[in-house]
């Protein structure tokens, strides 16, 4: 067996058939998160080792010197096998993507903690595995790179707004049982940089967007996945929304808008909608690539596309992710995440 095969089949996700579900497992003897909660810059863009799973997850919407539209993902998630904290029991997965309208192209890294090879330091700032890297000071100027086969990327972020606390101050309540993450966003990044790509090499920019967040058990034991949307309008006001799907065809929803100074108003589930206008075949799924979002208290009824209908991660653990168009009631663009498909 060898190493990839070793830490895909200790990785709580990919060795359980219950995919995105296993999220929803028990959280034993690791930390929860608290309601009370107050969070501490540089320290909380660091790892929290003592709860199970975490991530730092960055989407951006890029644009090149002809207007042609590319969106990039860099995502390093955190998952630890056993409490306490310790580096050893510490696994790391990492997935980069670049997607424009005609291609999608992912590539993956896994690491064992205590090695090195990957990990996250608060201040100064670095998160890494292998050769990938997110680093710098995320509140001022930071530098991004990934390669894959035949592509890569090299940029330049640039913070332009505040760090944005998701839910109700950061605590983000997932499901009607109580289950929750700390959660906040760095939704204000300039982008700038290159991407390289078989064709060769396109100067970008545009914007990103950075989620943090950390949790023992984010989804409850009926949740199977979701669809997560970040939004940012031609009016400079944002959008985070996700829908947790439940067994019974039910949701769990949660929002919150954004103001163009990164003033956020959290909303509670039911107020925030997203309803599945059309699908399209990705990865031998069938997956919705066309919705309509509305939040009737910010007069907001749009539709959101899919960039590339086929943006399906083939990873270790499955799902879509690419660059979204924003239509209606306010234009834009943003980044759509579904998984448990």
């Amino acid at each position: 067996m060898n190493a990839r095969t070793l830490l895909l089949c200790l990785w709580p996700l990919g060795a359980s058939a219950q995919g995105f579900a296993g999220l929803g497992a028990g959280a034993e003897g690791f930390a929860l998160p608290d309601p009370a909660w107050t969070p501490a810059f540089p320290a909380d863009h660091g790892s929290h080792d003592l709860f199970r799973i975490e991530w730092w997850y960055l989407t951006a919407n890029l644009e090149g010197p002809d207007g042609t539209p590319y969106g990039l993902q860099w995502t390093l998630f955190r998952t630890a096998l056993a409490p306490g904290g310790a580096a050893s029991d510490q696994l790391w997965m990492a997935h980069a993507a670049v997607t424009g309208a005609g291609f999608h192209r992912v590539a993956e890294r896994l690491a064992r903690g205590g090695t090195a090879q990957a990990g996250v330091t608060a201040d100064p700032f670095a998160a890494w595995i292998d050769e990938w890297r997110l680093e710098g000071t995320l509140d001022g100027e930071a530098a991004l790179s990934a390669q894959g086969e035949d592509w890569a990327y090299a940029m330049t972020l640039s913070a332009e707004g505040p760090v944005v606390l998701q839910g109700q101050g950061g605590y983000s309540v997932k499901s009607p049982e109580g289950q929750a993450s700390h959660y906040y966003s760095m939704p204000f990044l300039a982008v700038e940089g290159t991407l390289t790509l078989p064709e060769g090499e396109v100067a970008v920019t545009g914007q990103a967007w950075l989620d943090r967040e950390w949790s023992s058990q984010p989804l409850s034991e009926a949740q199977t996945g979701w669809d997560w949307f970040s939004l940012s309008f031609d009016s400079g006001e944002k959008l985070m929304g996700f829908r947790l799907n439940e067994a019974d065809g039910s949701a769990f929803t949660a929002a919150t808008w954004i103001a163009a100074d990164g003033t956020p108003s959290p909303y509670p589930d039911g107020a925030f909608v997203a309803e599945p206008l059309a699908t399209a075949e990705a990865g031998g799924r069938e997956v919705p690539v066309r919705w309509r979002v509305t939040l009737p208290d910010r007069g907001l009824d749009v539709t959101v596309e899919a960039l590339n209908p086929e943006a399906w991660m083939a990873v270790s653990v499955p799902y879509w992710e690419g660059p979204v168009t924003v239509e209606g009631s306010h234009a834009g663009r943003g980044y759509l995440e579904m998984t448990g498909y």
